[in-house]
Order: C-alpha cells, then structure tokens, then sequence
C-alpha cells in the first residue's frame, strides 16, 4: 500500500480537502500510476457542485492527467513499470459491442453507461481515515498515486513533457477532435466558437489545423481574444457588444450562417445560439460543453428541418486507447502546440487556488 496525498470531495458544494490516503496495489489486470501533473477541467467542477450524473461521494476527482507506471497487476502487457503513461476517461475494453466499430469511441464501460465509481470489479483502491473512497471515471488524477484499468492506459512516447501532454488526457483532445474529427471541418469554411476555454480554444486549433478561413470566436469575457488570435481565430466577439441575439449577428456577417458552430460552454440558451448560427442548409452545430445533470432543452424544430445537423461529441470522437499516444506524437512533431493553453502552473496542495482560477476566468 503506497500513502500519499490527494484532493478528496466529501460532499458536494465543499471544497477539495487534501489529505494523506492508502492506494492499494493493483490488482489483476490492473495499472498502478505515479501522477506526475494534472489539469483542471470544468468537468471536475461539475463534479464539485453535484452536478454531474452518478458520481459517488466522497470521491478523489480529476480525469486530466499524465504520469508514470509505478506497478502492474497480473496479466497487464501493454504497459510496464516506468513507461510514461496518460490515463483515459474513456476507455477501450476492446469486447463490447461498441469497441469495434470504427466510427464509434465510446465504450458500454464509459461511466454515462455504467457508473465507474469504483473498479471493474466493484472495490476502490482509494481509503482515507478508514474510509471508502470511490474513483471519478476510474482515474482520480488529483491523487499522487492512482489505480486504473489497463484498458484506461495509453502509453505514450518516452520523450513526452507529462506536465504538457496531460492536456492530452481531456482539453486538447476533446475540443481538436470535435473539429477534426466530429464536424470534419473542411478548408476554405467558417466556423463559430461559442466558449474560449481550454477546450474551446482547443477547437480553434482544429479549425485552423483543418484549413478554416474564417475562425470567429464567441465568448463574454474578452480577456480571452487576444490568446484566441494567437492560436487561429480570425475574429472575437463579444455577444454583450450587441442588442440582438449573437445568432443573427453571425447570420449577418456570414451572409447565411456558418458552416460550423461549437457550444463548448455547456448552457441551453448558448447551445440553442450555436445551432441557430450554422447555415440553414448544411451547417453543422457540434455540442461539447456539458450541461448540469437533468438539464433539458427547447428548440424550434424548423431549425433541423431545414437541414442542419446537431451532433454531440465527447473526447473529440477520438478513440483514446488509439489516438492519444498518435496525438501527443504529433505534437512532439511540432504538428500543433497546445502549450499556451497553460496559463498556471501551481503545486498539488493549491488545487482550490485551481478552481479559483477557473471560476473567475482566469
């Protein structure tokens, strides 16, 4: 049993409390990580408000990791002591009916199939002051040590700066895959961004990676435009610039809409603005923020009848297993840089000072 620290939720609406807990060694089929850095995703929030579905309490949080093999269970070959390692939120058991489809990513062991509060075999490696500790998504990155299935591990290029590629395991992949991947942009579009967050900027990459000519970027807070321009927006705007809704602005500088729009902020009435923003024709709306838990929305059926196409997309449509250890190559390349999407770096035991951060925008 390895002691060491993690950020536990007690409760929802508390904040993280970092404490000294037990993980256990892992079991067959089963990877035992050493957490080398972690980001912050506004996920792990959602999970702090309660807001995301069945999530268990008190559980240690964080699904955005990078680290390195400390021990295996039996039977685990893809992977050994020492490699340099990204676990996956969505994993790739490899025998269900999803796995093999190749135009599917998600997998029925996904925790919106089958909650992952606790391993496959329904234990949890994680106690603290004699207490259970359940996982979030089997990964829990904010602790030190964490234990995952091996079909949650990518192994990743030895030359990998793990408190970069971390990105890789959440932000990067998810927003460049919806651009790349989900609403296959093509070169010579326009596209709209609504949200310049992590993962929002993450889609502005795919968009200029993609070819876009016209990248316009939508968000409330304008201190975000000018690292928006830096990695490919053409344009920011801000909707309380206007009296009119944003949809009929970006109808009106577009002459008919865009062809790809983006809700990465996770509220109705934006994802309702991002669909009423694409062409009527043959826009596409790809929604990746994430809504709290029983949210619904209401829409104007005209706006699909006529031709549009409202796509979800987790993880970018990437499928993790595959693609992560391709992508964080790529980067190694020089293909893309996702680097400036760091704005702080911050030693474990500020994790609240994190969340912060995230909620004030910063």
């Amino acid at each position: 049993v390895i002691r060491c620290r993690a950020a536990v939720a007690w409760a929802p609406g508390k904040p993280l409390s970092v404490e000294e807990v037990e993980v256990a060694h892992p079991k067959a089929g089963e990877v035992r990580i050493k957490i080398v850095a972690t980001g912050i995703c506004h996920s792990d929030e959602h999970v702090l408000k309660g807001a995301l579905p069945n999530v268990k309490f008190p559980v240690i949080p964080g699904h955005e990791g990078a680290g390195i093999v400390e021990s295996i269970g039996e039977g685990v070959t893809s992977v050994k002591p020492g490699d340099k390692v990204i676990p996956l939120c969505i994993p790739h058991c490899g025998e269900c009916s999803y796995c093999p489809n190749p135009e599917a990513n998600l997998c029925q062991k996904f925790h919106m199939c089958e909650p992952q509060n606790l391993l496959p075999d329904k234990t949890s490696r994680f106690t603290c002051k004699g207490k259970l500790i359940h996982h979030f998504l089997w990964i829990s990155t904010f602790a030190e040590y964490t234990v995952v299935p091996e079909y949650a591990v990518a192994k990743i290029d030895a030359a990998a700066p793990l408190d970069k590629v971390c990105l890789f395991g959440c932000a990067f992949s998810t927003g460049y895959g919806a651009a790349i991947n989900t609403a296959k942009v093509k070169p010579g579009s326009t596209c709209a961004i609504f949200g310049l967050g992590g993962v929002g900027l993450s889609v502005v990459i795919g968009c200029k990676a993609a070819g876009a000519s016209r990248i316009i970027a939508v968000d409330i807070n304008k201190d975000k435009f000018a690292k928006a321009k830096e990695l490919g927006a053409t344009e920011c705007i801000n909707p309380r610039d206007f009296n009119k809704p944003i949809q009929e602005v970006l109808t009106e500088m577009t002459g008919q809409g865009v062809d790809y729009s983006f809700e990465v902020i996770g509220k109705a009435e934006t994802m309702i603005a991002a669909l009423a923003s694409c062409n009527m024709n043959t826009g596409i709306c790809v929604m990746v923020g994430v809504l709290d838990t029983g949210s619904e929305i209401s829409i104007n059926p005209m706006l699909l009848l006529t031709g549009r196409t409202w796509k979800g997309s987790m993880f970018g449509g990437f499928k993790a297993r595959e693609s992560i250890p391709k992508l964080v190559s790529s980067y190694l390349e020089k293909k893309f840089n996702p680097e400036p999407l760091i704005t702080h770096t911050l030693p474990f035991a500020k994790v609240n000072e994190g969340f912060e951060l995230l909620r004030a925008g910063k």
